[in-house]
């Protein structure tokens, strides 16, 4: 009888050392996903501004952002009220909103929160531009954001939006959404993918809209750039899968000995 309870004895804790073994690899394998999830981008909430609500690279500066065209920063709730301001044209752009006579259902912020940026796809046309540095050349990083289509208020017609993304070199865009007269899209949410080729390169957001005599606005808010490369190399699957049987072989033993 002895004998029959050294052998169960060592056999749990050979289990548990498998248990150990797989733990500790779950362990590793977690390590890197975790560390590549920050996000890389500066500020993509557009909180950190200079002046508030204002033409972006004009009158305003949003931290860790450049703008070279006509795209401008409005604070919660200033969309279809007081507006933000605009030095060229000496006063307020607004959109079109339940609070300057269109039921559009355009919100107070987007689905981040906080500021959004709203860029004309038609007139003196700019990109939103930010360096984003410490890449991995060769890794997939997914750009994500929200975006939405709106037009100007005082104006008329059916109008289209969207947006151009780029990282470096590499270019891809959103869907083109067609947006009705006095009307708001709606807000979206889009991921796109891209392989880095160096440690440091601009993503650029540059709107797309049609019709010029019609100012359409291309919204964007919470910008995220985030390394999708770290997955479990093949190898190290079969250790993970020792660990769990292991795990599944305790519990059994347990319940073994406990009859």
């Amino acid at each position: 009888m002895y004998s029959n309870f050294k052998k169960l004895s060592t056999t749990t804790q050979n289990l548990r050392k498998a248990v150990a073994i797989g733990v500790s690899a779950a362990a590793l394998l977690m390590l890197p996903s975790t560390a590549k999830a920050t996000n890389l981008v500066v500020n993509g909430g557009f909180e950190v501004t200079s002046n508030g609500a204002c033409e972006l690279g004009s009158c305003t500066i949003a931290t860790g952002w450049s703008s070279s065209g006509y795209n401008f920063v409005f604070a919660p709730g200033s969309a279809d009220t007081s507006g933000s301001y605009t030095p060229q044209f000496n006063g307020y752009l607004t959109l079109w909103g339940p609070n300057d006579g269109s039921a559009n259902g355009l919100p107070a912020t987007s689905p981040d929160g906080g500021n959004f940026v709203a860029a004309d796809g038609a007139f003196e046309v700019g990109a939103i531009t930010q360096t984003i540095n410490g890449l991995t050349a060769g890794d997939t990083y997914a750009v994500s954001f929200f975006w939405a289509g709106a037009q100007q208020s005082g104006f008329s017609g059916i109008t289209t939006e969207g947006w151009d993304v780029s990282l470096g070199s590499q270019s891809l865009g959103t869907s083109i959404l067609t947006d009705p007269s006095h009307g708001f899209t709606g807000w979206q949410n889009t991921t796109l993918d891209f392989t880095a080729t160096s440690n440091s390169e601009v993503l650029s957001f540059l709107a797309l809209g049609t019709p010029s005599g019609e100012p359409p606005f291309s919204l964007i808010d919470g910008v995220s750039m985030n390394d999708v490369t770290a997955t479990p190399e093949p190898g190290t699957l079969p250790l993970l899968f020792t660990g769990l049987m292991g795990g599944l072989g305790v519990l059994r033993s347990r319940k073994w000995l406990k009859r």
